[in-house]
Protein backbone atom coordinates (compact mmCIF):
# COMPACT_ATOMS: atom_id res chain seq x y z
CA UNK A 1 0.00 0.00 0.00
CA UNK A 2 1.37 3.69 -1.13
CA UNK A 3 1.87 5.70 1.80
CA UNK A 4 -0.58 8.75 1.92
CA UNK A 5 -0.26 11.86 0.92
CA UNK A 6 -1.38 13.73 4.18
CA UNK A 7 -1.32 12.45 7.56
CA UNK A 8 -2.66 14.44 10.54
CA UNK A 9 -2.17 12.41 13.96
CA UNK A 10 -3.88 13.57 17.39
CA UNK A 11 -3.74 17.36 16.11
CA UNK A 12 -5.01 19.36 19.18
CA UNK A 13 -5.32 23.20 19.23
CA UNK A 14 -6.24 25.56 22.22
CA UNK A 15 -6.90 29.74 21.89
CA UNK A 16 -6.43 31.74 25.22
CA UNK A 17 -7.36 28.94 27.06
CA UNK A 18 -10.20 27.15 24.88
CA UNK A 19 -10.03 23.85 23.77
CA UNK A 20 -10.70 24.28 20.01
CA UNK A 21 -9.31 20.52 18.52
CA UNK A 22 -8.60 17.88 20.57
CA UNK A 23 -7.00 14.57 19.02
CA UNK A 24 -7.85 15.04 15.71
CA UNK A 25 -6.54 12.24 12.62
CA UNK A 26 -6.60 12.76 8.84
CA UNK A 27 -5.88 10.51 6.15
CA UNK A 28 -5.70 11.73 2.61
CA UNK A 29 -4.30 9.66 -0.03
CA UNK A 30 -3.47 9.88 -3.71
CA UNK A 31 -6.07 10.95 -6.13
CA UNK A 32 -8.64 10.50 -2.86
CA UNK A 33 -11.37 13.16 -2.30
CA UNK A 34 -11.72 13.02 0.90
CA UNK A 35 -14.60 15.49 2.50
CA UNK A 36 -14.32 16.99 5.98
CA UNK A 37 -17.85 18.11 7.33
CA UNK A 38 -18.70 19.75 10.54
CA UNK A 39 -20.88 22.51 11.78
CA UNK A 40 -19.38 26.17 11.69
CA UNK A 41 -17.10 26.17 15.12
CA UNK A 42 -16.78 22.37 14.46
CA UNK A 43 -12.61 23.02 13.88
CA UNK A 44 -12.53 22.22 10.56
CA UNK A 45 -10.62 25.88 9.65
CA UNK A 46 -8.56 25.67 12.17
CA UNK A 47 -7.31 22.07 11.55
CA UNK A 48 -6.64 23.92 7.74
CA UNK A 49 -4.82 26.86 9.28
CA UNK A 50 -2.82 23.81 10.92
CA UNK A 51 -1.76 22.15 8.02
CA UNK A 52 -1.21 25.81 5.73
CA UNK A 53 1.20 27.04 8.33
CA UNK A 54 -1.05 30.37 9.06
CA UNK A 55 0.09 33.14 11.21
CA UNK A 56 -2.84 32.93 13.51
CA UNK A 57 -1.73 29.22 14.89
CA UNK A 58 2.25 30.40 15.03
CA UNK A 59 1.56 33.36 16.70
CA UNK A 60 -1.32 31.67 19.45
CA UNK A 61 1.78 29.02 20.66
CA UNK A 62 1.77 26.40 17.66
CA UNK A 63 -0.04 23.03 17.76
CA UNK A 64 0.57 19.60 19.25
CA UNK A 65 0.43 16.38 17.08
CA UNK A 66 2.28 15.63 14.07
CA UNK A 67 1.56 16.44 10.45
CA UNK A 68 3.29 13.90 7.57
CA UNK A 69 3.32 14.73 4.10
CA UNK A 70 4.53 11.38 2.10
CA UNK A 71 5.81 9.67 5.13
CA UNK A 72 8.16 12.89 5.77
CA UNK A 73 7.08 14.65 9.20
CA UNK A 74 6.71 18.48 8.96
CA UNK A 75 5.60 21.50 10.68
CA UNK A 76 4.94 24.44 8.61
CA UNK A 77 5.75 27.88 9.94
CA UNK A 78 3.98 29.80 6.87
CA UNK A 79 1.96 29.13 3.75
CA UNK A 80 4.34 29.68 1.52
CA UNK A 81 6.37 26.93 3.60
CA UNK A 82 2.94 24.99 2.99
CA UNK A 83 2.92 25.94 -1.10
CA UNK A 84 6.52 24.39 -1.41
CA UNK A 85 5.74 20.99 -0.30
CA UNK A 86 3.00 20.89 -2.57
CA UNK A 87 -0.14 21.67 -0.92
CA UNK A 88 -2.53 24.41 -2.24
CA UNK A 89 -5.55 26.02 -0.68
CA UNK A 90 -8.47 27.90 -1.85
CA UNK A 91 -10.06 30.00 1.05
CA UNK A 92 -13.39 31.20 1.99
CA UNK A 93 -12.34 34.64 1.07
CA UNK A 94 -10.71 35.68 -2.60
CA UNK A 95 -6.95 36.51 -2.52
CA UNK A 96 -7.25 38.39 -5.78
CA UNK A 97 -6.24 41.72 -6.50
CA UNK A 98 -9.07 43.26 -8.03
CA UNK A 99 -6.70 45.61 -10.50
CA UNK A 100 -4.70 42.97 -11.92
CA UNK A 101 -5.70 40.58 -15.30
CA UNK A 102 -6.84 36.63 -14.36
CA UNK A 103 -3.33 35.66 -15.51
CA UNK A 104 -1.46 38.01 -13.53
CA UNK A 105 -3.42 36.81 -10.48
CA UNK A 106 -3.10 33.16 -11.50
CA UNK A 107 0.84 33.68 -11.78
CA UNK A 108 1.19 36.01 -8.82
CA UNK A 109 4.39 35.70 -7.60
CA UNK A 110 5.23 33.08 -9.69
CA UNK A 111 5.85 34.98 -12.63
CA UNK A 112 7.30 33.50 -16.38
CA UNK A 113 10.09 36.45 -17.46
CA UNK A 114 11.91 36.74 -20.09
CA UNK A 115 15.99 38.35 -20.29
CA UNK A 116 16.41 41.34 -22.59
CA UNK A 117 19.49 43.39 -23.18
CA UNK A 118 19.64 45.64 -19.72
CA UNK A 119 18.94 41.76 -17.95
CA UNK A 120 22.09 40.28 -19.28
CA UNK A 121 24.15 44.02 -17.69
CA UNK A 122 22.04 44.02 -15.01
CA UNK A 123 20.90 40.92 -13.45
CA UNK A 124 17.45 38.82 -13.55
CA UNK A 125 15.77 41.70 -12.06
CA UNK A 126 15.35 43.48 -14.97
CA UNK A 127 13.43 40.90 -17.08
CA UNK A 128 10.61 41.38 -18.29
CA UNK A 129 7.14 39.43 -18.12
CA UNK A 130 7.19 36.59 -20.27
CA UNK A 131 3.53 37.27 -21.52
CA UNK A 132 3.64 34.26 -24.21
CA UNK A 133 4.10 31.52 -21.80
CA UNK A 134 1.95 33.54 -18.69
CA UNK A 135 -1.12 33.38 -21.39
CA UNK A 136 -0.21 30.04 -22.61
CA UNK A 137 0.04 28.55 -18.83
CA UNK A 138 -3.18 30.43 -17.77
CA UNK A 139 -4.92 29.16 -20.68
CA UNK A 140 -4.22 25.79 -20.33
CA UNK A 141 -5.16 25.74 -16.17
CA UNK A 142 -8.72 27.74 -17.30
CA UNK A 143 -9.45 25.00 -19.81
CA UNK A 144 -9.34 22.42 -17.20
CA UNK A 145 -12.15 24.36 -15.35
CA UNK A 146 -14.31 24.74 -18.53
CA UNK A 147 -13.60 28.63 -18.79
CA UNK A 148 -14.23 29.94 -21.56
CA UNK A 149 -12.89 33.91 -19.68
CA UNK A 150 -10.23 35.54 -21.48
CA UNK A 151 -7.21 35.07 -19.77
CA UNK A 152 -5.80 39.53 -19.85
CA UNK A 153 -9.21 40.12 -18.52
CA UNK A 154 -9.18 42.64 -15.29
CA UNK A 155 -10.67 40.46 -12.47
CA UNK A 156 -12.73 43.43 -10.78
CA UNK A 157 -16.29 43.12 -11.74
CA UNK A 158 -16.08 39.53 -12.91
CA UNK A 159 -19.22 37.72 -11.19
CA UNK A 160 -17.93 36.09 -7.57
CA UNK A 161 -18.10 32.57 -9.32
CA UNK A 162 -15.67 33.44 -11.99
CA UNK A 163 -13.85 34.63 -9.00
CA UNK A 164 -13.90 31.15 -7.47
CA UNK A 165 -13.37 29.55 -10.70
CA UNK A 166 -9.57 31.75 -11.05
CA UNK A 167 -8.84 30.73 -7.32
CA UNK A 168 -8.79 27.28 -8.01
CA UNK A 169 -6.89 28.18 -11.79
CA UNK A 170 -4.13 29.61 -9.38
CA UNK A 171 -3.58 26.58 -7.90
CA UNK A 172 -3.97 23.98 -10.67
CA UNK A 173 -1.28 25.84 -12.51
CA UNK A 174 1.64 25.26 -9.57
CA UNK A 175 3.81 22.39 -10.77
CA UNK A 176 4.13 20.46 -7.83
CA UNK A 177 0.86 20.19 -6.47
CA UNK A 178 -0.11 17.00 -4.73
CA UNK A 179 -2.93 18.24 -2.38
CA UNK A 180 -5.57 20.54 -2.73
CA UNK A 181 -7.59 21.90 -0.17
CA UNK A 182 -11.29 23.29 -0.78
CA UNK A 183 -12.85 25.72 2.03
CA UNK A 184 -16.33 25.76 0.70
CA UNK A 185 -15.89 26.23 -2.80
CA UNK A 186 -19.34 26.06 -3.88
CA UNK A 187 -20.79 28.43 -1.65
CA UNK A 188 -20.78 31.27 -3.88
CA UNK A 189 -21.42 29.19 -7.26
CA UNK A 190 -24.74 28.72 -8.93
CA UNK A 191 -26.07 25.04 -9.35
CA UNK A 192 -24.62 24.62 -12.99
CA UNK A 193 -21.07 26.03 -11.62
CA UNK A 194 -21.07 24.02 -8.82
CA UNK A 195 -21.82 20.78 -11.20
CA UNK A 196 -19.31 21.73 -13.59
CA UNK A 197 -16.82 22.68 -10.65
CA UNK A 198 -17.61 19.04 -9.08
CA UNK A 199 -16.83 17.28 -12.26
CA UNK A 200 -13.47 18.91 -12.43
CA UNK A 201 -12.70 17.96 -8.98
CA UNK A 202 -13.08 14.60 -9.84
CA UNK A 203 -10.71 14.96 -13.35
CA UNK A 204 -8.04 16.40 -11.08
CA UNK A 205 -8.45 13.58 -8.62
CA UNK A 206 -8.13 11.06 -11.17
CA UNK A 207 -4.40 13.16 -12.27
CA UNK A 208 -3.45 11.74 -8.97
CA UNK A 209 -4.38 15.35 -6.99
CA UNK A 210 -5.72 14.80 -3.62
CA UNK A 211 -8.39 16.74 -2.91
CA UNK A 212 -9.24 17.88 0.71
CA UNK A 213 -13.04 18.78 0.18
CA UNK A 214 -14.53 21.31 2.89
CA UNK A 215 -18.33 21.48 2.59
CA UNK A 216 -21.31 22.42 4.01
CA UNK A 217 -23.44 20.99 0.76
CA UNK A 218 -23.81 17.14 2.15
CA UNK A 219 -25.36 16.17 -1.63
CA UNK A 220 -22.16 17.07 -2.66
CA UNK A 221 -20.34 15.28 -0.31
CA UNK A 222 -22.42 11.93 -1.49
CA UNK A 223 -21.71 12.64 -5.14
CA UNK A 224 -17.76 13.27 -5.20
CA UNK A 225 -16.06 12.53 -2.14
CA UNK A 226 -13.97 8.97 -1.51
CA UNK A 227 -13.82 9.12 2.58
CA UNK A 228 -15.74 11.61 4.83
CA UNK A 229 -14.45 13.00 8.08
CA UNK A 230 -16.64 14.44 10.58
CA UNK A 231 -16.12 16.87 13.49
CA UNK A 232 -18.15 18.47 16.25
CA UNK A 233 -17.10 21.00 18.79
CA UNK A 234 -13.56 20.22 17.61
CA UNK A 235 -13.72 16.83 18.11
CA UNK A 236 -13.71 13.59 15.48
CA UNK A 237 -17.32 11.64 15.84
CA UNK A 238 -16.55 9.45 12.58
CA UNK A 239 -14.57 8.80 9.90
CA UNK A 240 -15.05 6.40 6.93
CA UNK A 241 -16.07 5.73 3.44
CA UNK A 242 -18.87 7.28 1.85
CA UNK A 243 -20.92 4.76 1.25
CA UNK A 244 -21.05 4.25 5.41
CA UNK A 245 -23.22 7.09 5.23
CA UNK A 246 -26.41 8.88 4.41
CA UNK A 247 -27.30 12.82 4.05
CA UNK A 248 -29.27 12.18 7.34
CA UNK A 249 -26.70 10.13 9.40
CA UNK A 250 -24.35 12.77 8.86
CA UNK A 251 -26.31 15.61 9.65
CA UNK A 252 -26.98 13.76 12.79
CA UNK A 253 -23.18 13.31 13.62
CA UNK A 254 -22.43 16.94 12.54
CA UNK A 255 -24.83 18.53 15.03
CA UNK A 256 -24.95 15.61 17.77
CA UNK A 257 -28.96 15.44 17.21
CA UNK A 258 -31.66 14.02 14.50
CA UNK A 259 -32.09 17.13 11.78
CA UNK A 260 -35.29 16.82 10.01
CA UNK A 261 -34.02 17.06 6.38
CA UNK A 262 -37.29 17.39 4.97
CA UNK A 263 -41.12 18.28 6.37
CA UNK A 264 -42.48 21.49 7.22
CA UNK A 265 -40.74 23.83 10.41
CA UNK A 266 -43.70 24.69 12.91
CA UNK A 267 -47.42 25.51 12.55
CA UNK A 268 -48.21 26.52 8.97
CA UNK A 269 -51.14 28.56 8.28
CA UNK A 270 -54.11 26.27 6.95
CA UNK A 271 -55.98 29.65 5.81
CA UNK A 272 -54.48 32.76 4.18
CA UNK A 273 -55.85 36.16 4.91
CA UNK A 274 -55.31 36.88 1.14
CA UNK A 275 -55.04 40.23 1.84
CA UNK A 276 -52.37 42.16 0.02
CA UNK A 277 -50.02 43.88 2.33
CA UNK A 278 -47.46 44.23 -0.82
CA UNK A 279 -48.37 45.00 -4.25
CA UNK A 280 -45.99 44.47 -7.04
CA UNK A 281 -46.43 45.57 -10.65
CA UNK A 282 -44.55 45.64 -13.80
CA UNK A 283 -41.33 45.37 -11.40
CA UNK A 284 -37.97 45.51 -13.72
CA UNK A 285 -34.38 45.61 -11.84
CA UNK A 286 -31.44 46.15 -13.36
CA UNK A 287 -29.50 43.49 -11.73
CA UNK A 288 -26.03 41.86 -13.51
CA UNK A 289 -26.63 38.09 -13.63
CA UNK A 290 -30.84 38.13 -12.32
CA UNK A 291 -32.56 40.29 -14.21
CA UNK A 292 -36.24 41.05 -13.61
CA UNK A 293 -38.37 41.96 -16.79
CA UNK A 294 -41.15 43.21 -15.45
CA UNK A 295 -43.15 41.23 -12.38
CA UNK A 296 -46.94 41.35 -11.09
CA UNK A 297 -46.48 39.60 -7.49
CA UNK A 298 -48.92 40.09 -4.02
CA UNK A 299 -47.49 39.60 -1.09
CA UNK A 300 -50.19 38.17 1.33
CA UNK A 301 -50.48 40.45 5.25
CA UNK A 302 -48.91 37.36 7.70
CA UNK A 303 -47.48 34.74 5.27
CA UNK A 304 -44.11 33.17 4.06
CA UNK A 305 -43.91 34.05 0.55
CA UNK A 306 -40.96 32.00 -0.61
CA UNK A 307 -39.37 32.95 -4.12
CA UNK A 308 -37.67 30.04 -6.22
CA UNK A 309 -36.22 29.18 -9.24
CA UNK A 310 -33.04 28.39 -11.21
CA UNK A 311 -30.00 30.68 -10.66
CA UNK A 312 -29.60 33.54 -12.97
CA UNK A 313 -33.61 33.79 -13.58
CA UNK A 314 -34.04 37.06 -11.45
CA UNK A 315 -34.97 35.64 -7.92
CA UNK A 316 -32.41 37.66 -5.76
CA UNK A 317 -32.95 40.44 -8.22
CA UNK A 318 -36.99 40.93 -6.61
CA UNK A 319 -35.72 42.20 -3.15
CA UNK A 320 -32.43 43.76 -4.45
CA UNK A 321 -34.81 45.68 -6.49
CA UNK A 322 -37.34 47.00 -3.51
CA UNK A 323 -34.60 47.72 -1.20
CA UNK A 324 -33.14 50.22 -3.39
CA UNK A 325 -29.84 48.17 -4.02
CA UNK A 326 -30.21 48.04 -8.11
CA UNK A 327 -31.83 50.54 -10.49
CA UNK A 328 -35.38 49.72 -10.76
CA UNK A 329 -38.80 50.83 -12.18
CA UNK A 330 -41.88 49.54 -12.32
CA UNK A 331 -44.62 50.61 -9.22
CA UNK A 332 -44.68 48.55 -5.80
CA UNK A 333 -47.07 49.43 -3.14
CA UNK A 334 -46.68 48.56 0.40
CA UNK A 335 -49.73 48.90 2.49
CA UNK A 336 -51.09 50.80 0.06
CA UNK A 337 -48.50 53.48 0.16
CA UNK A 338 -46.20 53.96 -2.96
CA UNK A 339 -43.15 52.61 -2.16
CA UNK A 340 -39.98 54.46 -3.66
CA UNK A 341 -37.65 52.60 -5.81
CA UNK A 342 -34.07 53.66 -5.58
CA UNK A 343 -33.62 54.77 -2.47
CA UNK A 344 -32.59 52.61 0.47
CA UNK A 345 -33.36 54.43 3.36
CA UNK A 346 -37.19 55.26 2.29
CA UNK A 347 -37.54 51.63 2.30
CA UNK A 348 -36.09 51.04 5.46
CA UNK A 349 -38.18 54.16 6.95
CA UNK A 350 -41.59 52.52 5.67
CA UNK A 351 -40.95 49.61 8.13
CA UNK A 352 -38.98 47.01 5.57
CA UNK A 353 -35.97 44.84 6.50
CA UNK A 354 -33.95 42.77 4.50
CA UNK A 355 -31.15 40.56 5.14
CA UNK A 356 -29.06 40.25 1.67
CA UNK A 357 -27.30 37.06 0.06
CA UNK A 358 -24.17 39.14 0.35
CA UNK A 359 -23.85 38.93 3.86
CA UNK A 360 -19.91 39.96 3.65
CA UNK A 361 -20.24 42.34 1.03
CA UNK A 362 -23.68 44.18 1.91
CA UNK A 363 -24.91 43.27 5.26
CA UNK A 364 -22.43 43.35 7.70
CA UNK A 365 -19.81 45.68 8.72
CA UNK A 366 -17.14 43.20 9.16
CA UNK A 367 -14.54 45.05 10.65
CA UNK A 368 -17.32 46.49 13.31
CA UNK A 369 -18.08 44.68 16.43
CA UNK A 370 -21.38 42.05 16.91
CA UNK A 371 -23.13 44.91 18.88
CA UNK A 372 -22.50 47.53 16.41
CA UNK A 373 -23.78 45.66 13.54
CA UNK A 374 -26.71 44.61 15.33
CA UNK A 375 -27.98 48.29 16.05
CA UNK A 376 -26.54 49.88 12.70
CA UNK A 377 -29.82 50.21 11.11
CA UNK A 378 -32.00 50.90 14.08
CA UNK A 379 -29.31 53.64 15.32
CA UNK A 380 -29.85 55.00 11.38
CA UNK A 381 -33.57 55.05 10.42
CA UNK A 382 -35.20 55.05 13.58
CA UNK A 383 -32.91 57.16 16.39
CA UNK A 384 -32.93 54.19 18.32
CA UNK A 385 -29.89 53.06 20.85
CA UNK A 386 -28.88 56.99 21.44
CA UNK A 387 -28.84 59.04 24.25
CA UNK A 388 -32.05 62.04 24.38
CA UNK A 389 -30.34 65.20 23.41
CA UNK A 390 -28.99 66.76 19.74
CA UNK A 391 -26.25 65.16 19.75
CA UNK A 392 -27.37 61.95 19.33
CA UNK A 393 -24.37 59.90 20.52
CA UNK A 394 -24.60 56.42 20.88
CA UNK A 395 -26.09 54.89 23.97
CA UNK A 396 -23.43 51.89 24.83
CA UNK A 397 -25.15 50.66 27.75
CA UNK A 398 -28.38 50.08 26.11
CA UNK A 399 -26.20 48.63 23.21
CA UNK A 400 -24.36 46.21 24.93
CA UNK A 401 -27.52 44.64 26.57
CA UNK A 402 -29.36 44.68 24.01
CA UNK A 403 -26.22 43.04 21.65
CA UNK A 404 -26.33 40.29 25.22
CA UNK A 405 -29.98 39.65 24.74
CA UNK A 406 -29.58 39.09 21.29
CA UNK A 407 -26.73 36.68 21.41
CA UNK A 408 -28.51 34.50 23.82
CA UNK A 409 -31.83 34.67 21.96
CA UNK A 410 -29.77 33.95 18.26
CA UNK A 411 -27.27 31.51 19.35
CA UNK A 412 -24.31 33.77 18.32
CA UNK A 413 -21.38 31.88 19.14
CA UNK A 414 -18.93 34.56 19.56
CA UNK A 415 -16.34 35.45 22.66
CA UNK A 416 -18.96 38.63 22.91
CA UNK A 417 -20.54 41.15 21.87
CA UNK A 418 -17.33 43.37 21.11
CA UNK A 419 -15.94 40.64 18.72
CA UNK A 420 -14.94 41.52 15.70
CA UNK A 421 -17.59 40.56 13.55
CA UNK A 422 -14.89 38.61 10.45
CA UNK A 423 -14.25 36.42 13.18
CA UNK A 424 -17.14 34.68 13.22
CA UNK A 425 -18.11 31.89 11.08
CA UNK A 426 -20.05 32.20 8.24
CA UNK A 427 -23.19 31.02 10.30
CA UNK A 428 -22.84 33.16 12.93
CA UNK A 429 -22.62 36.01 10.63
CA UNK A 430 -25.58 35.63 9.50
CA UNK A 431 -27.45 35.16 12.80
CA UNK A 432 -26.25 38.56 13.18
CA UNK A 433 -27.59 39.73 10.20
CA UNK A 434 -30.93 38.14 11.57
CA UNK A 435 -30.66 39.54 14.82
CA UNK A 436 -30.22 43.23 13.29
CA UNK A 437 -33.44 42.92 11.18
CA UNK A 438 -34.91 41.65 14.61
CA UNK A 439 -33.98 44.62 16.13
CA UNK A 440 -35.34 46.94 13.82
CA UNK A 441 -38.78 45.31 14.49
CA UNK A 442 -40.07 45.46 11.00
CA UNK A 443 -43.57 44.47 9.01
CA UNK A 444 -41.73 43.45 6.26
CA UNK A 445 -39.20 41.02 6.06
CA UNK A 446 -36.78 39.99 2.76
CA UNK A 447 -34.35 37.65 3.32
CA UNK A 448 -32.34 36.28 0.78
CA UNK A 449 -29.96 32.81 0.67
CA UNK A 450 -30.57 32.76 4.39
CA UNK A 451 -28.18 29.36 4.71
CA UNK A 452 -25.93 29.94 1.78
CA UNK A 453 -22.94 28.69 2.67
CA UNK A 454 -23.49 27.61 6.48
CA UNK A 455 -23.90 24.01 7.84
CA UNK A 456 -26.69 22.25 8.73
CA UNK A 457 -27.11 22.87 12.16
CA UNK A 458 -27.13 26.60 11.68
CA UNK A 459 -29.62 26.07 8.62
CA UNK A 460 -31.97 25.01 10.85
CA UNK A 461 -31.65 27.15 13.30
CA UNK A 462 -31.61 30.30 10.84
CA UNK A 463 -34.64 29.06 9.23
CA UNK A 464 -36.86 28.37 12.78
CA UNK A 465 -35.63 32.27 13.62
CA UNK A 466 -37.68 33.23 9.99
CA UNK A 467 -39.91 31.44 11.32
CA UNK A 468 -40.35 32.65 14.60
CA UNK A 469 -40.32 36.22 13.61
CA UNK A 470 -43.18 35.49 11.40
CA UNK A 471 -45.36 34.56 13.89
CA UNK A 472 -45.18 37.40 15.75
CA UNK A 473 -46.67 39.40 12.81
CA UNK A 474 -44.31 40.01 10.47
CA UNK A 475 -44.38 39.43 6.54
CA UNK A 476 -41.66 36.89 5.21
CA UNK A 477 -40.50 36.91 1.59
CA UNK A 478 -37.50 34.59 1.77
CA UNK A 479 -35.51 33.70 -1.00
CA UNK A 480 -33.77 30.47 -1.62
CA UNK A 481 -31.89 28.66 -4.16
CA UNK A 482 -32.27 25.18 -2.44
CA UNK A 483 -36.35 24.28 -2.84
CA UNK A 484 -36.40 21.88 0.14
CA UNK A 485 -35.22 24.65 2.41
CA UNK A 486 -38.48 27.05 0.59
CA UNK A 487 -40.97 24.16 0.71
CA UNK A 488 -40.29 23.83 4.48
CA UNK A 489 -41.32 27.50 5.99
CA UNK A 490 -43.27 29.25 2.95
CA UNK A 491 -46.89 29.37 2.87
CA UNK A 492 -46.55 29.88 -1.45
CA UNK A 493 -43.47 29.75 -3.55
CA UNK A 494 -43.29 31.80 -6.12
CA UNK A 495 -41.30 30.56 -9.23
CA UNK A 496 -39.15 33.03 -11.30
CA UNK A 497 -38.06 31.93 -14.81
CA UNK A 498 -35.71 34.61 -17.17
CA UNK A 499 -37.16 37.71 -15.39
CA UNK A 500 -41.01 36.58 -15.12
CA UNK A 501 -43.23 35.07 -12.86
CA UNK A 502 -43.57 31.23 -14.28
CA UNK A 503 -46.11 30.71 -11.79
CA UNK A 504 -47.66 30.09 -7.95
CA UNK A 505 -47.43 26.67 -6.46
CA UNK A 506 -48.41 25.31 -2.52
CA UNK A 507 -45.17 24.25 -0.76
CA UNK A 508 -46.66 20.32 -1.03
CA UNK A 509 -47.10 21.00 -5.01
CA UNK A 510 -45.69 17.22 -6.68
CA UNK A 511 -42.15 18.20 -7.83
CA UNK A 512 -43.03 17.79 -11.54
CA UNK A 513 -45.16 20.85 -11.39
CA UNK A 514 -41.76 22.81 -9.79
CA UNK A 515 -39.74 21.37 -12.49
CA UNK A 516 -42.26 22.68 -15.19
CA UNK A 517 -42.39 25.96 -13.63
CA UNK A 518 -38.27 26.23 -13.45
CA UNK A 519 -37.91 25.25 -17.09
CA UNK A 520 -40.68 27.86 -17.73
CA UNK A 521 -43.65 25.62 -18.86
CA UNK A 522 -46.95 27.13 -17.43
CA UNK A 523 -49.28 23.90 -15.90
CA UNK A 524 -51.45 24.86 -18.50
CA UNK A 525 -49.63 23.85 -21.14
CA UNK A 526 -49.35 20.09 -19.78
CA UNK A 527 -52.75 19.90 -18.58
CA UNK A 528 -52.29 19.90 -15.18
CA UNK A 529 -53.81 23.19 -14.37
CA UNK A 530 -52.90 25.36 -11.47
CA UNK A 531 -52.07 24.52 -7.57
CA UNK A 532 -52.39 28.08 -6.07
CA UNK A 533 -53.78 31.40 -6.34
CA UNK A 534 -51.60 34.33 -6.33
Amino acid sequence: MSVPVLEMKKISKSFYGTQVLDNINLTVNEGEIHCLVGENGAGKSTLMNILFGMSVITDTGGYEGDILINGSKVAFNSPKAAIGAGIGMVHQEFMLLPGFTVAENIKLNREDTKPNPFSKIFGKKLETLNRKKMSADTRSALDKLGMNIDEWVTVAGLPVGYLQFVEIAREIDKENLQLLVLDEPTAVLTESEAKQFLEVVQKLARTGISILFITHRLDEVMAVADNITILKDGELVSSGPTESYTIAQMAELMVGRKVETSGRIGNVKSEKANEAVLEIRDLRVDMPGERLRGIDLDVYKGEILGIGGLAGHGKIALANGIMGLYASQGQVRYEGMDVPLNNPREALNLGLAFVSEDRRGVGLVLEDSIANNIVLTSMQTQNEFLKPGPLKLKDQKRIMAHALESIERFDIRCTGPEQIVRRLSGGNQQKVCIARAFTQNPKLFFVSEPTRGIDVGAKSRVLELIVELNRMGVTVVITSSELAELRSISDRIAIIYEGKLSGILAPDAPDVEYGLLMAGKSLEEVGIGERATN
